[in-house]
């Protein structure tokens, strides 16, 4: 098992269905919401002391952003059912959190020779000129990583903990053979 304090979550994205329609006119007369259906077809709900926020569609489709967790997402999920309430949504319990994407980030202790790495992995870009970072996209996978010189890692594709727990010690083990 990889050890945990290797990377913290910083970011869970999901997706969710209500199964009924939402009036997004209503909805914007609500606190730290903001509408414009010129500029996009979406009402932004923030959640400020929670760092979420919600992409409400008249659809009934959400997609929920700064949650450091599943639970976090559904906690704010309860707020957010409480202010439809206000505006006389209600909403069936047939809803589900989807798990589109989790952002992670973390440090390997210890420093990377990237031009190294790039050179003896093949599923990486690494420009220096451009960006700092060297991008490994894992084979078989939607993870992506970005790593720095200083041991510093990016996770992003997973779509839960465990993958990225995997992912890690995919990480480490090719670049304990890139060192080679």
């Amino acid at each position: 098992m990889v050890n945990t304090k290797i990377y913290k979550v910083e970011n869970v994205v999901a997706s969710i269905s209500l199964k009924v329609q939402i009036p997004l006119n209503k909805l914007k007369k609500l606190p730290n919401t903001k509408y414009n259906p010129e500029q996009f077809p979406g009402l932004v709900f923030r959640f400020p002391d929670m760092h979420v926020t919600f992409l409400v569609f008249g659809s009934g489709k959400l997609v929920c952003t700064g949650g450091r967790s599943k639970e976090d997402i559904k906690t704010a999920m309860a707020r957010l059912l409480k202010e439809l309430k206000k505006v006389g949504v209600t909403v069936k319990s047939e809803w589900k959190i989807d798990i589109q994407n989790i952002v992670a980030s973390g440090n390997l202790n210890r420093t990377l020779d990237l031009n190294k790495i790039a050179y003896n992995i093949d599923e990486t870009e690494y420009n220096p000129e451009q960006f700092p970072g060297l991008v490994y996209k894992l084979v078989n996978s939607k993870i992506t990583f970005l790593l720095f010189g200083t041991g510093k890692i990016v996770c992003t594709g997973a779509k839960n903990v465990e993958e990225i727990d995997e992912a890690i010690k995919v990480l480490i083990n090719a670049i304990k053979k890139a060192a080679n």
